[in-house]
C-alpha cells in the first residue's frame, strides 16, 4: 500500500485510468453486441419472410384443392339426382306392372 500522497495520488490514478478502460471497452463491447443483435433480428426477419412466402404458396395449394372438391360434390349431387330418378321410375314400373 502506498504511503505518502504522491503514491496514493498515482494509485488513484492508476485505478482511473484501468475503470476508463473498462468502461471503454465495455461501452465497445456493447456496441458489437447492438450491431451483431440488429444483423441476428435482419436475418429473423427475413427468415420469416420466406416462410410467409411458404405459407401463401400453400394456402394457394389448398384453395386449388377446395375447387376440385367443389367441383366434385356438384358432379355428385348431379349424378346422386339422376340416381334417385331412376330409382323412383323403376319403383313406379314396378307398382305398374303388379297393379296390372
Amino acid at each position: 500500500m502506498p504511503t505518502t500522497l504522491e503514491e496514493r495520488v498515482a494509485y488513484l490514478e492508476g485505478k482511473v485510468e484501468e475503470h476508463s478502460k473498462v468502461w471503454s471497452d465495455l461501452k465497445d463491447m456493447m456496441i458489437n453486441h447492438d450491431s451483431k443483435m440488429i444483423a441476428f433480428e435482419q436475418r429473423i426477419d427475413r427468415r420469416f419472410e420466406a416462410i410467409d412466402k411458404r405459407f401463401e404458396a400453400i394456402d394457394r395449394r389448398f384453395e386449388a384443392i377446395d375447387k376440385r372438391f367443389e367441383a366434385i360434390d356438384q358432379k355428385f349431387s348431379k349424378y346422386f339426382l339422376w340416381i334417385i330418378g331412376i330409382q323412383v321410375s323403376v319403383l313406379l314400373a314396378v307398382i305398374a306392372s303388379m297393379l296390372r
